[in-house]
């Protein structure tokens, strides 16, 4: 059975650069049996209902500004997968989650860097899903969990987002890490190592500087960890992969599960 993961998408350079951190994406693909499908929850897409694209092939979206311009070159054309996408229906209509079928959104950022990075080739069939910040953090988890039958499949579901991440606080030519990102995460880490979801469930009374790491403006970045948790409810083991920082504080992790 496959693991779920939470993978940090970090800053759109990632894409075309060369370091530690993407090197381990690139190999991290090598560890794992290779994916009938990957079903992705990116913190790129929002809405207020959970959408379940049922695409031929995606579109590449570029959702930022004033980078590199080599990036908006890069395509990444997926194809969806038809069977794989009502089977998500179905799962979500036995397990009670409201949902809505998108048939035109292309993949953004938060999805094909990551997804370029694991399989360049574009050749493993994509699912992409939104995320809802306006969710409690346990109606976020079932959603997930409603999926995780679908590991036993050689499915691959993925959350892409970035657990400490504030674009406000970020220092883009410093990369002293600041101790209030190293005190969230090491919180987070303790309680994700115990699957304590009483405690993560209450993250933002409970995590130390959680007002820094996760602001109310942008907790749509923390949140698809608890997608891919739900996913591994079944065995609820995690284990940290990868953690850096980069520009002061913003999170580059790797979390498996299951």
């Amino acid at each position: 059975m496959l693991p779920s993961f939470f993978i940090a998408h970090g800053a759109p350079l990632l894409a075309i650069e060369k370091n530690e951190y993407t090197q381990f994406l690139t190999q991290l693909e090598q560890t794992l049996p290779r994916p009938k499908a990957i079903i992705l929850f990116s913190a790129h897409w929002e809405s207020s209902m959970q959408k379940v694209s049922q695409v031929d092939t995606y579109e590449t979206i570029y959702d930022f500004g004033g980078f590199d311009p080599e990036l908006y070159r890069i395509k990444y054309p997926a194809q969806g997968n038809e069977q794989i996408s009502e089977e998500i229906k179905d799962l979500f209509t036995k397990n009670g989650v409201p949902f809505e079928v998108e048939s035109k959104r292309g993949l953004d950022h938060g999805a094909w860097v990551v997804l370029r990075l694991l399989y360049p080739n574009a050749d493993i069939p994509v699912i992409s899903m939104s995320v809802n910040p306006k969710l409690k953090p346990e109606e976020q988890y079932k959603v997930g969990k409603g999926l995780s039958s679908l590991r036993a499949n050689d499915i691959l579901i993925i959350g892409s987002g970035g657990t400490v991440h504030n674009l406000r606080a970020v220092k883009w030519t410093d990369n002293d890490v600041d101790q209030w990102a190293l005190e969230f995460d090491d919180w987070l880490a303790q309680h994700l190592n115990a699957w304590d979801l009483d405690s993560l469930f209450q993250y933002e009374s409970l995590a130390p500087n959680a007002e820094y790491a996760v602001p109310r403006y942008g907790n749509e970045h923390f949140i698809p960890i608890f997608y891919a948790m739900g996913a591994a409810d079944d065995s609820q083991k995690a284990k940290l992969l990868y953690r850096s920082f980069r520009y002061g504080n913003l999170s580059h992790s790797v979390w498996q599960f299951g």
